[in-house]
């Protein structure tokens, strides 16, 4: 009956309810850095602490006012719109001043136009950014865990050897952005930069005493052409660098491609693989006007060039590959994956109904175990993961970008070390030999962009500045956890559960492993040689959510710690989720889930 069907329902909904209800909910704990560092009036500077958007002195690039941080904390913990319209937003003063527009330290923000020309009502100029969800964590949600139910361990201290080597990492990265993926094992750049990665007490040394789980988990082997600037789950070391689903395509219709076209069917249309092709050897904020601009929010986005010829191309350079997260829709990797896996009838994972012939099955499945059921579910993961990491980003550990480390490392190269003499141990770390490199590298980025030379670099002899892949660097919200690491944990954890994650990657017309590679010049797929072991389901997901999260350290905005724990939060979200709505099929079924750390749970 209908009232029976309804107390049903109810009682199914409670079940999941209380499933969600005894999950714990852990403490949340900080690195303990937010009101570590003091200035000379013993006030905290938060010089560890993401505070872009704020204002800051263009001198110093220290916070105006430790007030408005606080201010800043308090619209984050209450959630209360009202809250954060007073807190102090774009360059000291301008709050106060009823401008649309700041008056610009950098020629970049101020002559930007939008779209490339100014509108006829507007003035060129750049506008401030708002900050991003800040509020996300405090909602409630309907579905899985609650966004305060899982967390993440503290981010390493600025004065931390894991930083050294987290830092060192992303400006090897930032100086090898055009390097093509193809000439990793051969590149001379390359190998000087794992031969100074490895150099770090980080790497390569897994006697480290006095460190905590969460620590110890992330230390890394030795560093080698074929794992450096890689992940560390399973599957990441094999074969080439860009997991296959970020290459290949689908036969589509009537068998109108090829997979090593590139072209993914959706329904009757098809979508190219292929990124636009931002301007070669061409960084942003590399000089101290610039940095200082964006660190008072200067809305820049969009001022980045592209070339003219070849307009796309298969992601074959970091650049391109921090092109593709700069703009992707943040689950549309994943989404492209499944239907890749569909068309190539990569099996489901044993547990799921329905895989019998029909003629013993007598149905199919579609709304439930079938294509439409996995590709909604991998979608409807994403948010939740946001949700919970925002938490994590603006209520725990509001920890700095990248490029605000760099820009305290470049008051401290550069001799104002008053504030700064954290980074003592940082520039050490780097020695003087890179420390020149960067130096290099940015005056000659400095010297070929006209705009720039109409910057004074705030007097400083040298830039020890983060060179970024986005003239606007780092999104409005603080680095840890990382936003697309999170959601890439997530849904590549979906699509682990329901394929069969052990199967090979197989051409369905030849039966042959697939394993292809961009070549040099982005304009084909090219097979490879020959991968040590057969790429797999899990192996090429993983690689693919590491590809991902870190492609956004290949721009510059994240560090490797951001990626390895995001990953490993969302990988808990999917898990809550896909244990909840169990209870809601009539199905005996399981799923078999291989984790990011190597063990396998079974739902």
């Amino acid at each position: 009956m209908m009232s029976d069907r309804r107390l049903e329902a109810l009682q199914i909904r409670r079940d999941a309810a209380e499933l969600a209800s005894q999950r714990v909910h852990p403490d949340h704990v900080s690195n303990h850095e937010e009101l570590r560092y003091r200035d000379a009036q013993n006030k905290p500077t938060h010089i560890a602490n993401f505070t872009k958007g704020l204002p800051h002195d263009p001198k110093t690039g220290f916070l105006t006012s430790a007030a408005d941080y606080q201010r800043f904390v308090r619209g984050i913990d209450s959630g209360d719109e009202r809250d954060f319209r007073d807190t102090p937003v774009g360059p000291p003063g301008f709050a106060a001043s009823g401008r649309d527009k700041p008056e610009w330290k950098s020629a970049l923000a101020s002559n930007f136009k939008r779209g490339g020309k100014a509108q006829a009502h507007e003035t060129p100029g750049a506008k401030v950014r708002a900050w991003e969800s800040a509020g996300a964590g405090l909602t409630f949600d309907l579905q899985g865990p609650d966004a305060q139910a899982v967390t993440m361990p503290p981010a390493p201290t600025l004065d931390s050897r894991e930083l050294v080597a987290e830092m060192l990492e992303v400006y090897e990265m930032a100086l090898l952005r055009d390097v093509p993926f193809a000439e990793f094992a051969s590149s001379p750049k390359v190998q000087k930069a794992i031969t100074r990665l490895n150099n770090t007490p980080w790497i390569g040394n897994t006697n480290l005493a006095g460190l905590t789980p969460a620590e110890q988990s992330r230390l890394r082997a030795t560093l080698t052409p074929q794992t450096v600037f890689r992940g560390i789950t399973p599957g990441d070391e094999v074969g080439p660098y860009l997991s296959q689903f970020l290459l290949i395509g689908n036969k589509g219709l009537g068998n109108g491609n090829r997979l090593t076209d590139g072209f993914i069917q959706y329904g009757a249309i098809r979508i190219d693989q292929r990124v636009r092709v931002a301007t070669p050897k061409k960084d942003y904020m590399t000089t101290w006007e610039a940095w200082v601009d964006v660190q008072n929010g200067a809305d820049v986005r969009g001022a980045e060039t592209y070339v003219d010829e070849p307009k796309f191309r298969f992601i074959a350079t970091p650049r391109d590959l921090a092109t593709y997260v700069h703009y992707d829709a943040l689950y549309e990797a994943y989404l492209n994956a499944c239907l890749i896996m569909l068309s190539l009838g990569v099996p489901f994972d044993p547990g799921i109904p329905f895989l019998e012939s029909d003629r013993l099955d007598r149905q199919q499945g579609f709304a439930q175990f079938g294509g439409p059921h996995i590709l909604s579910l991998v979608t409807e993961v994403a948010t939740r993961a946001l949700k919970a990491v925002r938490y994590q980003k603006f209520n725990v550990h509001r920890r700095t970008r990248p490029e605000g480390v760099g820009g305290l490392l470049n008051l401290y190269a550069n001799g104002q070390t008053a504030g700064v003499e954290v980074m003592e141990t940082l520039a050490n770390g780097f020695g003087n030999d890179f420390l020149k490199e960067i130096a290099e590298h940015n005056a000659e980025q400095n010297r070929i962009h006209g705009d720039r030379q109409k910057d004074a670099n705030n007097g400083f002899e040298n830039s020890f500045l983060l060179p970024m892949a986005f003239p606007e660097g780092s999104p409005m919200h603080p680095a840890y956890g990382a936003g697309h690491a999170t959601v890439a944990g997530a849904c590549v954890t979906i699509l682990k559960a329901f394929f069969d994650h052990g199967a090979q990657l197989l051409d369905p017309d030849t039966c042959e492993p697939i394993c292809y590679q961009p070549s040099a010049k982005g304009d084909q797929l090219i097979p490879c040689k020959g991968p040590s072991k057969p790429l797999t389901v899990e192996g090429e997901l993983n690689k693919l959510a590491s590809n991902i999260s870190v492609g956004r350290n290949w721009a510059g905005v994240h560090y490797f710690t951001d990626y390895i724990e995001s990953v490993r939060l969302g990988e808990a979200i999917a898990l809550g989720i896909l244990e909840e709505q169990k209870l809601t099929y009539g199905e005996n079924f399981s799923m078999t889930v291989p984790l990011f750390d190597g063990g396998t749970v079974r739902i």
